[in-house]
């Protein structure tokens, strides 16, 4: 079979499963990875040091598997509605779009696995192949733009000049040759920078270089430690990801949505009330967040973030929810409770810290302690 009709046909297949954005390239040296490494050597990774670790497998594909000669980049849209009004409110918990609802790892392997099937069983055109969605040692971004998927934005996330950014990025490693995509070379972001501009933290701290330290979706989901104390207030009530880099994107505003039945919202995920997630226990958390990505914070970072929110929100009804906090059996959701604590202008807050003091026996969770009553006592 030809490339050209083999690449056909793994395009309609590819179309069938809900890939929305296909191209494909020949296998070479990464184009960027110097760039990539430099943007480690900065620090600008934080506390993923797996991304260092898994650094040298990301130059060349064929050290992931040898007999690649091509490379599939495929786009899954997964932009399903638009946020709810409700969380606006300071009291409702904002989760990343993405995050609505089952995990797309799994909904996305699966369809690479049948793709694969696809091709080596169905078409007997390739004996080897191997593919990745999000989770795999390859630079992602740079093959789909290589593939003519798109161009990387300013806010560092591949944009398709007809549908908008909302994309799962994945990838597709085979041993036969296909017809090469051309790039895409042209970059249509122009002089707008809407989202350097809107980021709260200020995470953007170059076009196309992100500081992930300063990013909410570090914060809230791939930072396992305490949230730093001056980017707490910066995080609004944003606790499992942040979508507003391109929530403002020109390119967005009439970006097609999904009918993906797997990715489709959960209710009570699109707008969450903070006080009922802090009452959550191991069991319900886990019952709640049931095949959903944001189980990877777990939930001492998922209540985390919450408490940060709760105490952003800095309402005397947060109070109950935040003195469970700082009874929690772990150590981050009680430093988070006891800031939080110290954002309220009450005398149920201090009572409750002073009360923590005396029997707290982790030296990070008193130190919080001490700090949140200087606020009370300045």
């Amino acid at each position: 079979m030809s490339p050209s009709s083999l690449t056909r046909l793994l395009r309609e297949k590819a179309s069938e499963l809900g890939f929305d954005l296909v191209g494909a390239i020949p296998v070479s040296r990464s184009k960027t990875i110097d760039i990539y490494n430099s943007w480690l050597k900065k620090g600008y990774a934080g506390s993923m040091s797996y991304l260092e670790r898994h650094a040298d497998l990301k130059e060349d594909p064929r050290r992931l598997l040898p007999e690649t000669m091509s490379l599939i980049a495929l786009g899954f849209n997964y932009k399903t509605a638009d946020p709810s009004e409700q969380v606006l409110n300071a009291e409702i918990g904002c989760i990343s779009r993405y995050a609505w609802g089952d995990d797309y790892h799994e909904l996305i392997r699966s369809k690479l696995n049948v793709l694969e099937d696809f091709l080596c069983r169905e078409l007997n055109a390739g004996k080897l192949s191997r593919s990745f969605v999000d989770s795999g040692p390859i630079l992602e971004r740079e093959v789909a733009q290589r593939a003519g998927l798109g161009w990387i934005g300013k806010h560092s996330n591949l944009i398709n000049w007809e549908k908008g950014s909302w994309f799962f990025l994945a990838e597709l490693l085979v041993d036969v040759k296909l017809e090469t995509d051309l790039p895409f070379t042209r970059v249509d972001c122009g002089s707008c920078t809407i989202c350097i501009e809107a980021c709260p933290t200020e995470a953007i701290i170059a076009e196309r270089t992100l500081d992930a330290r300063r990013c909410i979706s570090y914060l809230t989901i791939e930072l396992k430690g305490s949230i730093p104390v001056e980017m707490r207030p910066k995080m609004g009530n944003l606790i499992f990801g942040c979508d507003i880099c391109q929530q403002v994107c020109p390119w967005n505003m009439d970006s097609p949505k999904s009918n993906e039945k797997g990715l489709q919202p959960r209710p009570e995920n699109v707008a969450p009330k903070l006080l009922d997630l802090m009452k959550m226990d191991e069991t319900s958390f886990s019952k709640r967040f049931r095949n959903s990505p944001i189980k990877r914070a777990k939930r001492r970072g998922f209540l985390r973030n919450v408490a940060v929110a709760l105490g952003n929100w800095a309402n005397v009804e947060a109070i109950p929810a935040l003195c469970l906090g700082l009874d929690d059996e772990e150590t981050l959701v009680r430093i988070h409770s006891a800031w939080a604590l110290g954002q309220i202008s009450d005398l149920q807050a201090q009572t409750k810290l002073e009360s923590a003091k005396l029997t707290e026996k982790n030296p990070e969770v008193l130190e919080e302690i001490e700090a949140a009553l200087a606020v009370f006592y300045s």
